[in-house]
C-alpha cells in the first residue's frame, strides 16, 4: 500500500513539473509573437510567480519519491550483467537526478547553469524519461 501512495504522489509531483515544462516551451515562448517584449515579460513574470512556489517543490518530491521506487524495483543484477530493464531504468535515474539537481541548485542556492539556460534541454530529459517508462516493461 505504500508503494502505491508513493508512486501516486511521484505521479503527481512528475506531471507538475512536466506540465510546466510543456507550458514553457510550447506555449509561453510564442507568446513573443503576438506581445512586444515588454508586455511578454510581463506575462510571464505574472505567470513565473506561481510557477515559483509549486514547481520546484514538485521536482524535488519527484525526484525524491523516484529513488524510492527505484530501489523498490531495481531488483538484484544478474550474472549476465544489468538486464534491459534495470539498465532503462538507470538511464531514467540519471535524468531524473540530472534534473533534480539542476533545479535543486537553481532555486534554493541561486547557481544559474552555465549551459543550457532555456527549458528546452530539462523538456528533452522530462520527455525521454516518459518513452523510457513506457518501453520500460517491453
Amino acid at each position: 500500500m505504500f508503494f502505491v501512495l508513493v508512486k501516486t504522489v511521484h505521479i503527481f509531483a512528475a506531471f507538475i513539473y512536466g506540465g510546466f515544462l510543456i507550458t514553457d516551451n510550447l506555449f509561453l515562448s510564442k507568446i513573443k509573437k503576438t506581445y512586444n517584449e515588454e508586455e511578454h515579460k510581463e506575462i510571464r513574470e505574472s505567470f513565473m510567480k506561481y510557477v515559483r512556489k509549486v514547481v520546484p517543490p514538485s521536482l524535488l518530491v519527484a525526484v525524491i519519491t523516484g529513488l524510492y521506487l527505484i530501489s523498490q524495483v531495481f531488483g538484484p543484477i544478474g550474472e549476465d550483467g544489468l538486464s534491459r530493464f534495470q539498465m532503462l531504468l538507470s538511464l531514467k535515474a540519471f535524468l531524473g537526478i540530472w534534473l533534480g539537481l539542476r533545479g535543486g541548485l537553481q532555486v534554493y542556492f541561486g547557481i544559474q547553469p552555465f549551459v543550457f539556460k532555456s527549458h528546452v534541454l530539462p523538456f528533452a530529459f522530462v520527455l525521454t524519461i516518459i518513452f523510457l517508462s513506457q518501453f520500460m516493461y517491453i
